[in-house]
């Protein structure tokens, strides 16, 4: 009987590939399997992988003939797996030894859906805990309370798949929206808060996340960022009304976020990044999005009216908030 299916999707990954496969080598368990997804690796991705054979039990590779992207290449991890439980890791980060089985001994003693844990965030030589939005440790809870309140940082604020542990009996709930090639896991997140039953969060803080790695999806500028939007129209399409004021404000916050950086857009693309922005921003309520902005720090709030000047001026007493995490 499998206990924990570990999905590691990679595409031309042999940079960083060995060092992750060998950490889940000092994470192993006879009752572990490890699925790497070659998603169209064009490099010596494949040939590191099958070198770990021997040293890792439990190891499968599935290759992909050409790059289905992230999520779909998570989704196939998944059908593959037949662990009672599952977790995700990508194929630049790594794993402190023993996390994997304080992981599964967590949502074990818990009981629940799924378990939320903390990660350690790294830039070159720096090291940085980030732990998840919730003080209460350890404890039973129902996710759709941990989504509220809308005006600080929530669960729904930390979309990180690789940062917990999940029943695989939750099926559906664990797939990616294929057609997303980033921003995957905003849709995702919300989904998991809203339709399962129960969860937790825990102060592990195994998982190394590699941080402005040339190449990931988080550093280009090409059409894929548009996907954003196609993410959050997801969110949107499926949020409760009470929920409403909070995902305006996750959506706007990420939004001034990526108008900061639009310089690595090309001009054409930049056009239509903006163009599609401001619709979405006129898609919200108007006094959802006033409030919502007007309690981002100054500089983003700029942005979205400078996007959307015709948005009426806010609350003349503010109390503003530190910038949210993209």
């Amino acid at each position: 009987m499998i206990a924990l299916s570990v999905v590691v999707p990679v595409r031309d990954g042999e940079r960083f590939i060995a060092d992750a496969l060998g950490s889940l080598c000092r994470n192993t368990r006879r009752d572990f399997e490890f699925i790497v997804v070659d998603d169209g690796s064009v490099d010596s991705t494949a040939a590191i992988v099958e070198d770990f054979r021997a040293d890792l039990p439990g190891l499968s590779m599935i290759r992909n003939a050409s790059p289905v992207g992230l999520a779909d290449a998570r989704n196939v991890g998944l059908s593959a797996a037949t662990g009672r439980y599952v977790t995700f890791m990508d194929g630049d980060d790594w794993l402190a030894p023993g996390y994997l089985h304080d992981l599964v001994a967590a949502i074990d003693g818990l009981g629940c859906d799924f378990v939320r844990a903390d990660h350690v965030q790294v830039e070159g030589r720096k090291r940085v805990v980030h732990r998840a939005p919730l003080a209460r440790r350890g404890v039973v809870l129902d996710p759709r309370e941990a989504i509220l309140p809308a005006g600080v940082r929530t669960m729904v604020d930390y979309p990180y798949a690789w940062a917990g542990v999940y029943r695989r009996s939750l099926r559906d709930l664990l797939q990616f929206p294929g057609s997303l090639h980033t921003a995957e896991d905003r849709p995702w997140i919300w989904r998991l808060h809203r339709e399962a039953a129960t969860f937790a969060v825990v102060s592990l803080a195994g998982v190394f996340y590699r941080r402005q790695v040339a190449g990931s999806l988080t550093q280009v500028g090409d059409e894929r960022q548009l996907h954003f939007f196609d993410a959050f129209e997801l969110v949107f399409k499926d949020v409760e009304p009470e929920f409403l004021p909070k995902a305006a404000r996750n959506f706007l916050a990420l939004l001034a976020h990526h108008l900061e950086i639009a310089d690595r857009f090309t001009p054409p693309l930049r056009a239509r990044f903006t163009e599609r922005g401001a619709a979405m921003v006129r898609d919200i309520p108007v006094e959802l999005a006033v409030e919502a902005i007007s309690r981002m720090a100054v500089e983003r709030e700029t942005a979205i009216r400078a996007l959307v000047p015709d948005l009426p001026p806010g609350p003349s007493v503010r109390v503003r908030r530190d910038k949210e995490e993209p």
